[in-house]
Parts: structure tokens; C-alpha cells; sequence
């Protein structure tokens, strides 16, 4: 089983590099909490709105495979709250959001490997023992 990040998921719904690394690591088992999907949508909507990097309907095409994604079990969500407290614990000790730090409980409580292309998070991830992927 993996935990995927938003900066994983991003990656690979916004076909940036490395993608296809991201691609593979889907095929197995997959889960992530609930705000994935909101930090992933809102990369979308910042490449084609602020950035202007990409028209509007390959936004919405990009926010439909997000949301396949889901749909179709390739990433289950599960609620963030049930791992607030210990997230909480772990960005204070650590130095990270909250945000990135929900991801490391819920890896840490399902003895998951975190897949990440966030490398200050995957150094927290490694010294806290838990194994992680990072994808540059």
C-alpha cells in the first residue's frame, strides 16, 4: 500500500516530469486524505489562471482525470481527521505544514511508504522511519 501527496498527485495530473514514475507507482494500492483532491484541483487552476500556462478546457480535462482518479478507486480518500492529532504532533515537531504532515500520519498509522515529490517532506518521512518514495 502507498500514501500519495499532493505533490505526487499533481505531478502526475499535470503530466509534469517524471509522470510516468508517478503512473506506475498507481498500480498499487493507493490512498490519500481528502484534501488531496482540493491541493491537486487548485494546482490546476493555478497552471491555467495565474500562471496561463495551459487553456481552460485542458484544465477541466486535467480536473476530470482527478476526479477518475477517485472515482474509480485508483486513489481512496479517506478523512484527514482521523489523523489530525498525530499530524499535529508531527508538524510541530518537525517543521512541516500541517497539510504534508496529514499524509505522514496516515502512512505512518497504515505502515505505508508515502510516495512524494516534496524532498523537505520525504527527509522528515525517512527520519521518522517510515519508508518513503521520493520522486523527484
Amino acid at each position: 500500500m502507498i500514501v500519495v501527496d499532493a505533490s505526487v498527485l499533481t505531478k502526475y495530473v499535470l503530466r509534469e516530469e517524471n509522470w510516468i514514475e508517478v503512473r506506475k507507482r498507481l498500480e498499487e494500492e493507493a490512498v490519500s486524505v481528502d484534501h488531496v483532491v482540493k491541493e491537486v484541483a487548485n494546482a490546476i487552476w493555478k497552471k491555467a489562471v495565474v500562471m496561463k500556462l495551459e487553456p481552460l478546457e485542458i484544465a477541466l480535462r486535467r480536473y476530470q482525470v482527478l476526479r477518475m482518479l477517485v472515482a474509480e478507486g485508483i486513489v481512496r480518500i479517506e478523512s484527514g481527521l482521523q489523523y489530525l492529532d498525530e499530524a499535529f504532533r508531527i508538524a510541530l515537531e518537525n517543521n512541516v505544514t500541517v497539510y504534508d504532515a496529514l499524509y505522514i500520519a496516515q502512512a505512518m498509522r497504515l505502515g505505508a511508504t508515502l510516495v512524494t515529490s516534496d524532498l523537505k517532506q520525504s527527509r522528515v518521512v525517512e527520519k521518522l522511519g517510515i519508508k518513503v518514495c521520493y520522486i523527484p
